[in-house]
């Protein structure tokens, strides 16, 4: 029996604006402002899973591979930070109705899968740096990428030596 592994589905950023947010970054915040998200790891959570088992990954990959809609552009032109959970992330001031109805599918069918789905409001964002204890001055707006989004992704999150590794394990495409 194999063990659990802890899931999610997201937006893939694709790499070439990952780098360019990384360069962003590293220009709008000192390095006390917090821990820096690697590159590879940034991405938007549309459900967070949880600990799964094999049985449970396939009926939500079953279920995720029955969604049809279609893709859509996501705008990343907002910033802020959550002093609580100690983030600074990046996000979008108007969330467009394909991701906004792409996470609620998930969500609802992570549910009803026995996945415990927060009752907080979802707020598309990506998180830039954690461990952000004290309060960051957020660059005003004027910054803004476009991410088309023609696919999701479901990633196992890892811990090793120090370091979470975001794994893509399948791909569905948003329909054209």
């Amino acid at each position: 029996m194999s063990e659990p592994k802890r899931l999610f589905f997201a937006v893939e950023i694709p790499g070439n604006i990952q780098r360019q947010i990384v360069r962003w970054r590293a220009g709008q915040f000192p390095p006390e402002a917090g821990r820096p998200v690697a590159a590879a790891n940034l991405h938007i959570t549309l459900a967070f899973l949880g600990e799964v088992s094999a049985e449970k990954q396939q009926a939500l990959a079953a279920m995720a591979g029955r969604i049809h809609q279609p893709g859509f552009t996501l705008h990343l032109d907002d910033a802020g930070q959550w002093l609580r959970s100690r983030v600074v992330w990046l996000g979008t001031c108007q969330p467009p109705r394909g991701l906004l109805q792409l996470a609620s599918m998930l969500r609802a069918q992570a549910a009803r899968s026995g996945c415990y789905q927060s009752p907080q409001p979802f707020h598309p964002h990506l998180t830039l740096l954690r461990d952000a204890g004290h309060a960051v001055s957020i660059p005003p707006p004027g910054f803004h990428w476009q991410v088309p989004v023609n696919e999701f992704v479901l990633y196992e999150s890892s811990y090793s030596q120090g370091r979470t590794r975001y794994t893509p394990l399948q791909r569905w495409t948003l329909t054209e």
